[in-house]
């Protein structure tokens, strides 16, 4: 299938390591213009490197916790140099933890990250977006917004604020030849997971090893997915192929989530 790419811009958030740096790859393998975006320079120039080399792929360097400065960079950056036809959002989840001992700036600073800088994405993108007619916005959330996560308190919250604020969207932009999805992976082998992993070990007093047999034995798949994996389905979103899908939920699980 040609996913037809050729000439696309995308902007790919939290891009220099995990779905999001799998993501990039992905979608320069199929003929988009990636622009990365993280907060870490070294680390921005390191996944430019692994891009090809003959498209002019670029990257801006932001901090999320900020999307006033997010808003004002990316901005700039459009005006001059191109606007995008394809935007990933994509940030690091918000610790773990159980909902109760959850800090009122713990949520704070996961609205912000999440759906604020998410919201100031959209707001810089979708003018270019009409102007072509083609537009594809692909969150990369959680399955926690079809069934909560343990220990995922502050993450479960902000998580459904978000696919509730994209299906809004994906109502409203449609009818310009935009569509706004959400992907929701499950247990994928990243930082994160390893983190997740290690909390949880320390929590019950089992070995890593045997927790981590375990979460994979929860999943129907019986192995934890790989970041290109969740980054094919974003591809294949962000593709004129996708052109009718628009406002779901799309788990990559394994099978894990229990609902439909």
């Amino acid at each position: 299938m040609n996913l037809n790419l050729n000439n696309k811009y995308a902007l790919v958030c939290g891009s220099t390591a995990g779905i999001g740096k799998a993501t990039a790859l992905a979608l320069a393998e199929e003929g988009a213009i990636v622009t990365l975006i993280a907060r870490n320079e070294d680390k921005l120039n390191m996944t430019l490197a692994e891009l090809p080399q003959h498209r002019n792929h670029d990257y801006i360097v932001a901090d999320f916790s900020n999307p006033i400065e997010l808003m004002e960079k990316v901005n700039n950056y459009i005006k001059k140099q191109h606007g995008f036809h394809v935007l990933i959002n994509n940030t690091g989840g918000p610790a773990g933890g159980p909902i109760f001992s959850a800090k009122v700036e713990d949520f704070e600073s996961a609205f912000t990250q999440h759906l604020k800088c998410n919201h100031v994405l959209v707001q810089a993108v979708v003018p270019q977006m009409k102007e072509q007619g083609y537009g594809r916005i692909i969150n990369v959330i959680s399955t926690s917004v079809k069934q909560p996560l343990d220990g995922l308190g502050v993450s479960n919250t902000i998580r459904g604020a978000v696919a509730s604020w994209s299906k809004t969207l994906a109502n409203e932009l449609g009818q310009f030849g935009i569509t706004v999805n959400n992907v929701l992976p499950g247990a994928t082998g990243t930082e994160r997971l390893t983190q997740i992993i290690k909390n949880k070990s320390v929590k019950t007093g089992k070995s890593e090893e045997d927790t981590s047999e375990a979460m994979k034995n929860a999943v129907p798949a019986k192995r934890f997915a790989k970041p290109e994996e969740l980054a094919d389905a974003i591809t294949f979103l962000a593709s004129e192929r996708a052109a009718y899908i628009n406002g779901i939920n799309l788990p990559v699980d394994g099978g894990r989530t229990k609902s439909l």
